[in-house]
């Protein structure tokens, strides 16, 4: 009866088995989240859990892979545009959209046709993000370009990417962006309940992004992930080809941030270039940086956690909000290197120790 007793113990207090409580526990409040939030409280979580799917797949990448891409703003916005083209034209309602009509145009242009069925709206959105990186990330691997090398042509994808949407405002929207959508499927988007069931949407495909992400994680091809990261060269020469396993968690950490850009717009009802410039790009791989990097949790827990200081601190202090902000980065980065989750594991190790030391027997009584 003692040795199941200590089996229990082990199990409920070792460190995977306490993330899985928390994280079961975390996806219960989130479930309750609108009965005990206001409409615009409830927006702005699940923005920040759209952010969080984003920042599932660059952990897949940068954590796990070791690849740091600061292009993800370019899939998110593009996720974001897909669905943005479908709701621009259902406001419209048959007809060509108001920023078409301003520029001159009297057709709707052949690639916006495929975005006037909803269906086809998200799989492009999705995939088309997928596709291109799976071509740029192909052509990059495959002449062995990584390192500091493929971040600054992720930045440069960013710069060609702006410049372009920002440019072509008959098909765009340019600067101002695409703005103005009224409904979704025929409800109206600005409905407390309809703003409700895209929150469980949202919230559904949180929960299996990360279930995928954490299977991957803990499969074959997560093992070989991080062998990628810490030994590129050695597991060539055992056989593997690092170009096609990058390609794909590449392409795979597109798709999601395509999945996020399409959630955020859906709550946000806005999409611009600047949402996809290079500052939010770096601002993403902070969001995984600070929650630690290489763990799950801390993709997270870094995304909550940062954007919702963004919230606290503009909010109380409009004008000092961005030194507030600064400083709890500098903190982190100086007395916390490992991020949040580093935290956590400290406090856990520490706590195990402690417990352990409490219920295991004395030497007196292990020689009865």
């Amino acid at each position: 009866m003692k040795k199941r007793g200590e089996r229990m113990l082990t199990m409920v207090s070792s460190p995977s088995a306490r993330q899985k409580w928390i994280m079961t526990l975390v996806f219960v409040i989130l479930a309750m989240a609108p009965l005990y939030l206001s409409d615009f409280r409830l927006s702005l979580l699940g923005k920040f859990l759209a952010f969080v799917i984003l920042a599932l797949g660059l952990d897949l990448l940068w954590g796990y892979g070791g690849i740091l891409s600061l292009g993800q703003g370019v899939f998110f916005g593009l996720g974001a545009y897909g669905m943005a083209m479908y709701l621009k034209l259902e406001a419209s309602g048959g007809k060509l959209p108001d920023f078409m009509s301003w520029s001159g145009l009297t057709e709707l242009p052949w690639f916006w046709l495929p975005f006037q069925n909803f269906l086809l709206a998200v799989v492009l959105a999705v995939l088309g993000p997928a596709v291109i990186a799976a071509l740029l990330g192909y052509l990059t691997f495959r002449n062995r370009i990584r390192g500091v090398y493929f971040t600054i042509l992720t930045q440069a994808m960013v710069i060609v990417c702006v410049t372009l949407f920002i440019g072509q405002q008959a098909y765009t929207g340019g600067t101002n962006g695409m703005t103005g959508f009224s409904t979704i499927l025929g409800f109206p988007l600005a409905s407390p309940r309809t703003q409700v069931m895209i929150y469980y949407i949202v919230l559904i495909c949180f929960v299996l992004s990360f279930l995928l992400c954490y299977r991957l994680v803990h499969s074959r091809y997560g093992k070989v992930l991080i062998a990628i990261r810490d030994s590129e060269n050695r597991l060539r020469y055992s056989g593997y080809n690092p170009a096609v396993l990058k390609t794909f968690v590449f392409a795979l950490s597109a798709a999601l941030a395509g999945l996020a850009g399409m959630l955020f717009v859906l709550q946000e009802r806005y999409i611009s270039p600047t949402s996809m410039g290079i500052i939010p790009s770096i601002e993403m791989a902070l969001w995984v940086a600070l929650g630690g990097r290489g763990t799950l949790y801390g993709a997270v827990l870094g995304t909550l956690f940062t954007n919702s200081a963004k919230t606290f601190f503009s909010e109380r202090f409009p004008d000092l909000w961005l030194f507030f902000l600064g400083g709890l980065f500098i903190v982190v980065v100086l007395y916390l290197p490992g991020g949040l989750m580093s935290l956590y594991q400290k406090v856990s190790e520490r706590w195990g120790k402690k417990h352990v030391t409490q219920h295991s027997p004395s030497v007196s009584e292990s020689h009865r």
